[in-house]
This record gives C-alpha cells, sequence and structure tokens, in this order.
C-alpha cells in the first residue's frame, strides 16, 4: 500500500506513530519504524544531551526513516533542528506551526517538515510556507486537541492545500485507514493505539487502565493544563475541574518546579519558553503556568505508574481498544484489513 506519503519519507506503509511525550522513546520508534511506520521521537521531554542519546539509540535500533517531534516556541528550538539535521533524521514533525525560516532550514537540508494543524487556514499557512505535509489532528483524538471532528476536518484540509494529509483522530484500525485513504489522505496518525502496544513502555499497569475504558471514558478539560486536553476521566480530572484557580496554581507551580529540576532547565530558559507560548497560544500568565504542570503529570500517570495521580492523554478510540499487539503486529494487520476494506468497496461499484 503506497501513497505519497510513503514516497516522501521513505517508510513501507503510510501509517505515522505520533510523538507522545514520555511515551514515544527510542524503543516504540524504532519498533514501529522496523514494522514500516514512521515512528515520531517525542522530544519536548527531554533535555538536548537526552534527545542527542535517543536519536543514536533509535539509529542503532533501525536503518528505517523515523522522525523527532519539536516544539517550535522552545527556546532551543533551532539547537534542536540543528541536531537534527547534523544526525540525519528524516522528518521534523511539530505540534506548533513552525516559523518560515525554520521549515526553510530543514527543507534545505533534506529534512521533510510536517507540522500539525487542527485548522483549516494553518493548513493552508504552513503549506505556503513550504512544508512538505500536515498533520490534520481532529477532536476526537487524545492530548491538546480542538473541537472540530475528524470527518468534517480532513476533507477541507484536502481540498484545501496541495501537499499530503495525514489524517489523525479516531484511528484504530484498517477500516479506519482505508476511510481516510478514500477521503483523501495520504495516511494515518494514531497515537493511543500505539500507546497501546508490548513495544510501548508504559507499565503494564496503566495499560489496564486504558484497556478497561470505554468510549465515553474520555473529557475534554481546561482546568488541567490551560488548554483544552482529551484525556481519560480520573478523580484527578474531577478534582480540577471542580476546584478553583486559586487552589490550583501552587500545585501547578510545584509541577512545573520538579519539571524544570528533571530536565536541567534554567529559570531563564522555562521563564523564555513560558512567554512564548503565552505568544503563540494567546494564553493569560496564570493558564502559563497550568501548562508548565501539564508534563510532570503525565509523567506521573505513564511513567511512574500512577494513574490516579496523574493524567493519562487518550482519545476516543481507547474505547475501542482491548488488545496489546506489538508495532509489527499492529501495522500488518492494518494494511491487511485496509487493503480488503478497499476490494470490498471496489467491488461495490462493479
Amino acid at each position: 500500500m503506497r501513497t505519497p506519503l510513503c514516497d516522501l519519507t521513505g517508510v513501507r506503509h503510510p501509517i505515522v506513530q505520533t510523538g507522545m511525550g514520555w511515551v514515544a522513546g527510542p524503543s516504540l520508534v524504532s519498533a514501529t519504524a522496523n514494522a514500516g511506520g514512521l515512528g515520531v521521537l517525542a522530544s519536548a521531554t527531554m533535555t538536548l544531551p537526552q534527545l542527542t542519546d535517543a536519536v543514536r539509540e533509535v539509529k542503532e535500533r533501525t536503518g528505517e526513516p523515523f522522525g523527532v517531534n519539536l516544539r517550535a516556541d522552545a527556546g532551543d528550538a533551532e539547537e534542536r533542528v540543528d541536531l537534527l539535521i547534523r544526525e540525519g533524521v528524516k522528518v521534523a514533525s511539530f505540534a506548533l506551526a513552525p516559523s518560515q525560516r525554520l521549515i526553510g532550514k530543514l527543507k534545505d537540508a533534506g529534512v521533510v517538515v510536517i507540522p500539525s494543524i487542527g485548522a483549516r487556514r494553518h493548513a493552508e499557512k504552513v503549506a505556503a510556507w513550504g512544508a512538505d505535509a500536515v498533520l490534520v489532528q481532529g477532536g476526537e483524538g487524545g492530548g491538546h486537541t480542538g473541537a472540530v471532528a475528524t470527518t468534517l476536518l480532513l476533507p477541507q484540509v484536502v481540498d484545501a492545500v496541495d501537499i499530503p494529509v495525514i489524517a489523525a483522530g479516531g484511528f484504530f484500525d484498517g477500516r479506519g485507514l482505508a476511510a481516510a485513504l478514500c477521503y483523501g489522505a495520504a495516511g494515518v496518525a494514531m497515537g493511543t493505539r500505539f500507546l497501546l502496544t508490548t513495544d510501548s513502555r508504559v507499565p503494564d499497569e496503566v495499560k489496564r487502565s486504558y484497556l478497561e475504558a470505554q468510549v465515553g471514558d474520555t473529557v475534554v478539560t481546561s482546568q488541567v493544563d490551560g488548554l483544552p486536553h482529551r484525556m481519560l476521566r480520573t478523580d484527578l480530572t474531577e478534582s480540577a475541574e471542580s476546584r478553583g484557580l486559586l487552589r490550583r496554581l501552587p500545585d501547578a507551580l510545584r509541577q512545573a518546579v520538579a519539571f524544570k529540576s528533571l530536565t536541567g532547565m534554567s529559570w531563564r530558559q522555562l521563564v523564555t519558553d513560558g512567554l512564548a507560548m503565552r505568544k503563540a497560544q494567546k494564553l493569560p500568565l496564570h493558564r502559563v503556568l497550568l501548562a508548565a504542570n501539564t508534563p510532570m503529570l503525565i509523567k506521573s500517570a505513564l511513567v511512574d505508574g500512577h494513574p490516579e495521580a496523574g493524567v493519562l492523554p487518550a482519545g476516543q478510540v481507547v474505547g475501542m481498544i482491548d488488545e496489546l499487539p506489538s508495532c509489527e503486529e499492529l501495522i500488518d494487520d492494518l494494511v491487511a484489513e485496509a487493503a480488503s476494506t478497499l476490494r470490498r468497496a471496489g467491488a461495490l461499484t462493479t
């Protein structure tokens, strides 16, 4: 199954594993790449030396193409871009739109640039700046998300730009891949589905929390970190919804200090990144502080194995998943099911 995404990135199958913080490390990324998909390394929770080590570990584990997800508003974004170029990383993905200058720098070095977007106008902007493809996430997706469903956002973007479009939000099997291709997408991206594989290093007890969830067990709230964020409904999310801002800010400050300690960031860099986030997303200062709270809450759940004390980002597809395949099994099954679905659909027109 070959699409423009495969031609652009050099992968065998049009399937992307998204750059989930604390989850998309060398093990998961290399397993995805070896299975023929595009694995994307999450860098937002890594220092620059940690990212260097992670990139080199992926290269030791696989000779296949892979990508790195970057924060365009990070204070050291330029250094991270230089690292990708120096290490020969194939794809740079961005959670927020990178500047036209950064896109040009990466493209001049032969790196494929794929920003994630949540609105048609954002896709048009980055396409005009030279992005090679866009990843479109609908409201069903986990983590920070928008309000428009994938089935409405995807065709809007496909009609608006002439570069490959990757669909995200609501995908977990081959039928979804076939549907995305019929909409005109060049492939699909999945986060929750890859988190729930044997190659994911999320603790088993946390994976069980996901597997037990139903479709209605996620909630979109801005009370945890100041931005709309889809996650599993837990005691923590219920508490965040009920507690006032003044009661939540001290906890958020403590978590931000812990994140600074964990990453080795200086206070100057932490403040610089916060101000950049405030400007890029037009957030009031107290919301920026809440946003700094998120990485440690996610780490508490997904790394430390304390889901009751942290945040479990999850797409609505979590309620459709009841098994833990390897990345290879997952991708093989997706491609086979998509091919058979498309054959059945084609038979309807004969």
